[in-house]
């Protein structure tokens, strides 16, 4: 069988930009036939959202940042606000408009990568390798043929899991009257919200000037709010709580992000895989996904380099996701106060170590430092209890791309036009 493609990659967001990055490496000329099928226009295509995430000065997208930070504040709900120094690290901004230009450009420079646009129906194995089929921007029937297809849309059914949270967020890019926000320093958690009945909620800050910010309110809970409930919350953080001057909403984003403890295939036949949040890329406790994008994208591409299976390595080790389970169900049964279990890690645990543990790359006696600063006979019976728990269906699901496979933080979120009532400030 003749194929279209050496690889063929479905969807143009985080997870099949980015491999499609490392694909147009010129290392790659005349070894790789490369197609990138991205959605038409409208809801299937994602929308501008913005990407944060930590590592060191000097990375591959640093020209293209929109902000980055050294200092990082959370704020506990009675007080007092803790200010940590990132250490080597550098918390990042990336907006989703900036990333895309980029890999165009990166793309249109290299001839093997082609890119086309369809609505993808079914990926499935074919002898030798894989078909794709769907509809193109006509809705004329369109099929491919690949030796190996990676695939970034969330499954139909979503992953079973034990204890499934949402991180739901509404974000508003404001610009304020007058000079009011440090540059130099990120809200990560600001828990001076109103606590939901069950889970929490926390405002988040990124200065992107002394006038400018992104401001957003977001919960952990098991179900998202109406337009008015965020807009309602919004109004109370950035008025009772930050008493910002008068600002003006330039833009919004607004998404959900399934936080379980749920375990994603990486592998949906002997020649597709999934990549990105479908595939594992996005941490249950915190919903990051990007840089694990990034190291995932780059394993894939060093395969496929060397010949090998280009099977998606896991995005963490194991010991963090069944820490991660632990942590999600001690916080949707109430067995710990999510503000107070978040403050006390950032008072208590160096921030860099912290980092390297959010991310997956700490070491077991760090592991260890790092449990023992939260609640721990709460966190222990949680683990005892987990064993004995079925894997269940995420409550809600119907199958079909819904919030369960909703884009990663941080994001990513579906963009939303700010309204009247939110620049009625």
């Amino acid at each position: 069988m003749g194929f279209d493609a050496d690889v063929l990659i479905v969807g143009a967001g985080a997870a099949g930009l980015s491999l499609a990055h490392r694909l147009a490496d010129p290392s790659f000329r005349g070894r790789l036939e490369v197609l990138l099928v991205d959605a038409p226009p409208g809801a299937l295509r994602p929308p501008e959202r913005t990407f944060c995430y930590w590592e060191p000065p000097g990375g591959e997208y640093d020209d293209v940042l929109a902000a980055c930070w050294d200092r990082l504040r959370v704020t506990g709900a009675r007080g007092p606000a803790t200010t940590v120094r990132t250490g080597p690290l550098r918390y990042k901004m990336l907006d989703s408009r900036a990333f895309e230009a980029f890999a165009a450009r990166r793309l249109a420079a290299a001839p093997w990568v082609r890119r086309s646009v369809a609505r993808v129906r079914d990926v499935a194995d074919a002898p030798g390798g894989a078909r794709v089929a769907g509809l193109d921007e006509r809705g004329r029937p369109a099929v491919w043929h690949a030796r190996w297809v990676f695939d970034s849309r969330p499954p139909d059914t979503p992953p079973r899991a034990r204890t499934t949270l949402l991180q739901h967020f509404r974000g508003w890019f404001v610009r304020c009257d007058r000079p009011v926000f440090d540059p130099r320093v990120a809200e990560l958690m600001d828990f001076r919200t109103p606590r939901p009945r069950h889970g929490l909620s926390f405002g988040y800050v990124l200065p992107l000037g002394a006038r400018n910010a992104l401001v957003e309110y977001t919960e952990f809970s098991p179900a998202v709010l109406d337009g008015a409930g965020y807009t309602r919350a919004l109004r109370h953080y950035t008025g009772e709580v930050l008493r910002l001057p008068p600002f003006r909403v330039v833009r919004a984003e607004q998404g959900v992000i399934p936080m379980s403890d749920a375990r994603p295939a990486r592998r949906a036949g002997a020649c597709v895989f999934r990549i990105g949040a479908a595939g594992g890329a996005t941490r249950p406790a915190t919903g990051y996904t990007f840089a694990a994008v990034q190291r995932q994208s780059r394993a894939v591409a060093a395969a496929l380099a060397e010949g090998r299976t280009p099977l998606p390595p896991p995005a963490y080790p194991p010991r963090a996701l069944a820490m991660d389970a632990v942590m999600l169900r001690a916080l949707a049964t109430g067995r710990v106060d999510g503000g107070d279990f978040f403050t006390g890690l950032f008072a208590g645990v160096p921030a860099d170590r912290l980092l390297r543990f959010l991310d997956g790359r700490t070491r077991l006696r760090e592991d260890v430092s790092v449990g023992l600063r939260t609640p721990v006979l709460p966190m222990l019976r949680t683990a005892l209890e987990l064993p004995l728990l079925r894997r269940r269906p995420p409550a809600g699901s119907r199958g079909g791309r819904g919030p369960y496979g909703a884009a990663p933080r941080v994001a990513v979120a579906p963009g939303a036009r700010p309204t009247d009532e939110e620049n009625d400030s």
